[in-house]
């Protein structure tokens, strides 16, 4: 049963990921809080998981053009310094004061989400916005 649920939880974030929507942060809740999985292992997973995932979407996103190719290299640029730069920062934290910004960032996500402004070229890009 343990196998079948994690098999459920790998298909709907790989679904997820595959749409943008941010599987990997479930992935790392899963990890974190159903399977006791301390946080950094967890997030080294979700980098593990992400590359494929990643990976498999990305011909699709071409193909559809929702790739701005002008951003690409400075926003590749970017994440690899920032994501070298924090990663090395996470290594010397203690996992609990990780786990609190994990959830604040969690919440503050959660909150744009739900009340977040949003301007008229993003509801025209969001398959289910309402058009007025």
């Amino acid at each position: 049963m343990e196998i079948l649920f994690a098999l459920l939880v790998g298909t709907a974030t790989g679904v997820l990921s595959a749409f943008g929507v941010g599987g990997g942060t479930l992935l790392l809740i899963y990890l974190s809080v159903f399977t006791g999985v301390p946080q950094q292992t967890a997030q080294g997973i979700n980098l593990l998981y992400f590359l494929p995932a990643s990976l498999a979407s990305l011909p699709s996103h071409f193909k559809n053009g929702f790739i701005d190719r002008t951003a690409l290299l400075p926003a590749i640029l970017c994440g690899l310094i920032s994501t070298a730069l924090f990663a090395f920062l996470a290594t010397g934290l203690e996992t609990g004061l990780m786990r609190r910004f994990f959830g604040v960032f969690l919440l503050v996500i959660g909150l744009y989400e739900l009340f977040g402004y949003k301007t008229a070229g993003e509801d025209a890009r969001r398959p289910n916005a309402s058009h007025h």
